[in-house]
């Protein structure tokens, strides 16, 4: 091994050391291992809600999936977002700085660490996930990518985590800001897409003719118009939301990211079968545009002659295979924002630094 990765490695040992080692640490990781187990029994119990065994099994095991990223986010902020300050604020950072320890090594060590203290939370769940993968025959590409993209967007946080530690003196407000940034990329999104469909609204119009009942005579017995007489043709209108103008807002949100990614599990009509493609389905509807209104005469109804151009719409599944993944470009903006914040960290920690905040200690 050579003596640039025995450092690395060195600083993650001393950083697991120091995390894992708390018995808080073990009852938190039992508590999430019970919290999957319960969440997979009651799953298992309502089989019958996903029409059927295999898509139940994909239905448990996306379920877990986003379950794990659920914890994921809101554990790894508070274990990531005072990897630096909190070193600063006890008076060892500076200790590790007079080392032959760079900082670019000493940053991607306490990242590498959080990450892996993240990634412990899907060690905590794999039982209950081989569980539903061998019972329930999950397809194999769905378990690699979503499970890759887990991997990764637990990454992502660390990333952001280590990087807001270094940025922010005080270790309390560097993880409240980690938390910030988790909620403005899962919820965030889903606001911005919201208000953005709200505000792209454009308006539709269509005509309706409309059959005068008082002038008109209707024979009951034979169930036909003896006379019609018809009022004037009405033009109506109304606003329609412009999702296919802003869906681009849910590609950064990292749950549509992990099922936008995961092959989904679709019925035999077409409907899905799994929390993926239920939200993959969703987002890629959002692509479509609003279709046009169907004008109605309703005096040409009367007669007989009016002839109902409704068609049979397209599958859900048909909608995901005609629609554009947006996947990749979520998480290359994932990717890129840990990336931003990790490059950060390490010139706000580069040694010798010429100015520090006010407050902060150097030893």
């Amino acid at each position: 091994m050579s003596p640039r990765l025995a450092v690395l490695g060195t600083i993650v040992q001393l950083e697991l050391r120091q995390r894992i080692r708390s018995v808080s640490w073990l009852v938190l990781v039992s508590v999430v291992f019970v919290l999957v187990g319960v969440v997979t029994v009651l799953l298992w119990f309502a089989l019958p809600a996903f029409g059927g065994d295999d898509l139940a099994s994909a239905g448990i095991y996306s379920t877990l999936i986003f379950f794990v990223l659920l914890v994921g986010s809101l554990v790894t902020p508070a274990t990531s977002g005072a990897a630096i300050n909190g070193d600063r604020d006890a008076g060892t950072l500076a200790t590790t700085q007079v080392t032959l320890v760079t900082t670019t090594q000493l940053v991607l060590g306490k990242f590498l660490a959080a990450w892996t203290v993240a990634l412990t939370f899907l060690a905590a769940s794999l039982p209950a996930m081989l569980f539903t993968v061998i019972l329930g025959e999950v397809r194999p590409d769905t378990l690699v990518a979503s499970l890759g993209v887990l991997v990764l967007l637990l990454g992502v946080v660390a990333a952001v985590g280590v990087g807001a530690s270094a940025l922010i003196t005080r270790p309390l407000f560097s993880v409240v800001t980690t938390y910030l940034v988790v909620a403005a990329l899962s919820v965030g999104t889903l606001i911005a897409f919201g208000l953005g469909s709200l505000a792209a609204q454009t308006t539709v119009t269509y005509t309706y003719t409309p059959l005068d009942y008082d002038a008109s005579e209707f024979d009951e017995e034979t169930g036909q118009w003896i006379t019609i007489v018809c009022d004037e043709r009405q033009e109506q209108s109304y606003e329609v939301p412009r999702t296919d103008r802003v869906w681009g807002f849910l590609a950064a949100n990292p749950y549509v990211v992990l099922a936008d990614a995961s092959p989904p599990v679709w019925d035999q009509w077409g409907n899905p079968g799994d929390l993926f493609g239920a939200i993959s389905f969703a987002v890629r509807a959002a692509q479509q545009p609003p279709e046009p209104p169907q004008d109605y005469d309703e005096c040409a109804d009367a007669r007989g002659e009016w002839q109902n151009n409704w068609v049979q719409g397209p599958t859900p599944e048909e909608i995901y295979n005609s629609s554009v993944p947006s996947w990749f470009v979520g998480l290359g903006v994932h990717l890129l924002l840990a990336g931003a914040a990790l490059g950060a960290a390490v010139a706000r920690t580069r040694t010798p630094a010429a100015s520090l905040p006010r407050g902060s200690r150097v030893a």
